[in-house]
């Protein structure tokens, strides 16, 4: 896959990423910042805090760290509610700085621009070693792909890698099944995705899955517990 981007504008005024070669985008048409808000925020992280308010640090393991918007929310998130996250993120092709420099999203919510020096911070920070980002947040970004990923134990995946159609190899059951046992028991598994053969596979690796509401333009989502 080659590097060439686009950058263009979803329908909630929030930039992503337009892939030609793959003629895929990184987020949804409908909005880039609602997507990543409600899928991985409200549906991932949120929703595991709400059940391990008391378990922390919080260890959250990222496939695509892409345009870094979803590192750079729950940096926030980590700084709001003063819960240590530690953040590890696999990408084997990263953004050039004439790209993450021009996108928007810390212009998306005014209540949280105090904290928009870090988009540029995650993205300048060093990879394959970790970093420590603020007070609350750690990352380490390892540019490779989950085929070669060292993984850790993890209690909420995000499972943002683009679509099963266009990269097939990173949905398979063997490439699920290297994420589902390293997760922790309790931990979740949160993806945009909701095929029904990602659902099969999440299941018979042992996680109870759930069909949950999408992002606005998107029927479903898919969720899934270690039991």
């Amino acid at each position: 896959m080659g590097k060439e981007v686009k950058i263009i504008t979803t329908e909630d005024g929030s930039h992503s990423l337009f892939l030609p070669e793959l003629n895929e985008t990184y987020h949804s048409f409908h909005g880039a910042y609602r997507e990543s808000v409600h899928v991985f925020m409200l549906y991932g992280l949120e929703a595991w805090y709400s059940k391990n308010s008391d378990r922390f640090p919080i260890r959250i393991f990222e496939v695509g760290f892409g345009t870094g918007l979803n590192a750079w929310l729950t940096l926030v998130w980590a700084e709001q509610y003063k819960v240590p996250v530690l953040y590890h993120s696999i990408e084997p092709f990263p953004l050039e700085k004439e790209v993450y420099s021009q996108l928007n999203y810390t212009e998306v919510d005014e209540t949280i621009y105090h904290y928009a020096p870090y988009f540029q911070r995650l993205h300048e920070a060093k990879w394959n070693e970790g970093v420590i980002m603020s007070e609350y947040f750690n990352m380490k970004k390892d540019s490779c792909t989950l085929e070669d990923a060292v993984l850790y134990p993890s209690d909420v995946v995000f499972f943002d890698a683009f679509a099963p159609n266009k990269q097939p190899e990173l949905w398979t059951k063997e490439m699920l099944g290297k994420v589902t046992e390293t997760m922790n028991p309790g931990a979740s598994f949160t993806t945009y995705c909701a095929k029904g053969q990602v659902k099969r596979d999440l299941g018979a690796l042992g996680l109870q899955v759930e069909t949950l509401p999408g992002p606005p333009g998107k029927k479903e989502m898919t969720r899934g517990w270690k039991k």
